[in-house]
């Protein structure tokens, strides 16, 4: 039985790999459907607990992670899951920093640096990565 998202749901992401990842406002009430089996959740202050397995990055509205390397690792787990789970990212509006993140794991999954952010725009948000840091980020992030 897959445990990959559906990719007809909002906020699903299909990366060239084909693997599925969601995206998700957390000030939005959670969507129907299954749940994650593992989640990244990109905030300045630690999340609400969840049923479900889950890492925090401290990384405040607006801004980068509060520690890149650990922010990196977890982004290569989240990419690394989702080829056989559901994976979900997350941050408050679900705009910067989830879409930072996703163009981060884009990278990992084979796309040039230069074309991440162009690739979560046009099949996430037209708003992801709001600031020009996030895209210095995203245009900084090794896959290795």
């Amino acid at each position: 039985m897959s445990r990959a998202w559906d990719p007809d749901s909002p906020g699903v992401l299909r990366f060239p790999s084909g693997r599925l990842l969601r995206g998700r406002a957390l000030h939005r009430s959670l969507p129907p459907g299954p749940t994650p089996d593992f989640a990244v959740y990109l905030l300045g202050a630690s999340p609400a607990p969840v049923a479900w397995e889950a890492r925090w990055v401290r990384w405040p509205d607006f801004q980068l992670p509060r520690n890149r390397r650990d922010a990196d690792e977890v982004l290569r787990e989240a990419w690394h899951r989702a080829e056989t789970e559901r994976v979900e990212i997350a941050c408050g509006s679900g705009r910067g920093r989830t879409g930072t993140a996703l163009a981060c794991i884009a990278v990992l999954d084979g796309l040039p640096t230069d074309e991440a952010v162009a690739f979560v725009r046009e099949h996430y948000d037209s708003r992801a990565v709001e600031t020009r840091w996030q895209r210095r980020y995203v245009t900084h992030f090794r896959a290795v």
